[in-house]
């Protein structure tokens, strides 16, 4: 899941949920799994509204209609567009490793719960922070041209819908955007610095 941030530029998925939780984003019943294959916990993404109950596509659930079906592994749809406080609910860090495995590099909403939050940044998938309107009008774009285009640009904090041209500033952790932009878990920052940590043990 590591990989360098800068910026994306991509067509969106449009989940209008709000207050989606993180037990709709990953079902419990995948919790005790003991693997960490991003593609097991990507299929499991948003499972029980994609699927019925024999595992039949849920054919008007967003994400298995024609426009928005492609997984972003193939390149497209790296950026979802979401409804207002994504990831309440439990902490589970597997909700973020679902997104993360599915293919998603962005996530935008107007609001998050906080422990999702810093755990989609911990899995290199990044939490966009917008205001309601900004919000609305993707959702609009997206409905009337779902090939609308939404840019992310990391070192700049902004975001842009290409449909419109309009902008926005979005806030992000110092900390976590040096890591993003250079491919930095917790380990590897500590790692990078061992030589300024000892000089500072020697003294």
């Amino acid at each position: 899941m590591k990989q360098k941030f800068d910026i994306v530029c991509s067509t969106c998925i449009p989940i209008s949920i709000d207050n989606c939780n993180t037990d709709l984003i990953i079902p419990a019943r995948y919790l005790a799994s003991t693997t960490r294959d991003p593609k097991f916990f990507g299929d499991a993404f948003m499972h029980d509204l994609r699927f019925t109950a024999e595992g039949q596509p849920v054919s008007d659930f967003v994400m298995n209609q024609k426009e928005y079906s492609e997984a972003p592994r193939e390149g497209v749809h790296q950026i979802i567009v979401a409804g207002q406080n994504w990831g309440s609910g439990s902490s589970r860090e597997h909700a973020a490793w679902a997104i993360a495995g599915y293919g998603v590099r962005v996530v935008v909403s107007s609001s998050f719960a906080d422990i999702h939050r810093n755990n989609l940044l911990n899995c290199f998938v990044l939490p966009v922070v917008v205001s309601e309107t900004f919000q609305q009008e993707l959702f609009e774009s997206i409905a009337k041209d779902p090939q609308t285009k939404v840019s992310v640009d990391l070192p700049s904090q902004t975001i842009t819908n290409v449909a419109t041209g309009h902008s926005e500033q979005f806030p992000i952790n110092g900390y976590k955007k040096y890591c993003l932009m250079n491919g930095f878990d917790d380990i590897d920052f500590l790692l990078q610095s061992k030589d300024k940590i000892a000089a500072y043990e020697a003294h």
